[in-house]
């Protein structure tokens, strides 16, 4: 049975990955161009824009929400999201630290 060691791992660096991992998947990222471009979007919206069923994109909606990359209401039938900038804004600094840490440590080519 496989164990799971995340808490051997930082919690910028679990922090990083679950954000990677909200964005690792082609629909998501269309989902917050679609939210970027309209500032606010119904849920009803994004189903008629994505080749996707509403539960799909629902699902998508649900994993990009508990990654805090988006932020939502429910009222009633109708679901209204918009982009968590603050998390976009932190995520991105993080990244761009890790990169150019990475980058720092070896910049010599190896393959």
């Amino acid at each position: 049975m496989a164990v799971h060691k995340k808490e051997a791992f930082t919690q910028k660096e679990q922090d990083l990955a679950a954000f990677a991992k909200a964005l690792a998947h082609p629909a998501r990222i269309s989902i917050l161009k679609v939210l970027a471009l309209r500032n606010e979007c119904i849920c009803g919206e994004i189903v008629d824009i994505l080749p996707l069923a509403q539960s799909t994109v629902s699902q998508h909606l649900k994993e990009l929400k508990q990654a805090g990359l988006i932020n939502g209401t429910v009222d009633g039938p109708r679901s209204c999201y918009c982009i968590n900038w603050k998390a976009f804004e932190k995520f991105m600094g993080e990244f761009s630290f890790l990169f150019n840490k990475l980058k720092g440590q070896n910049a010599k080519a190896c393959c």
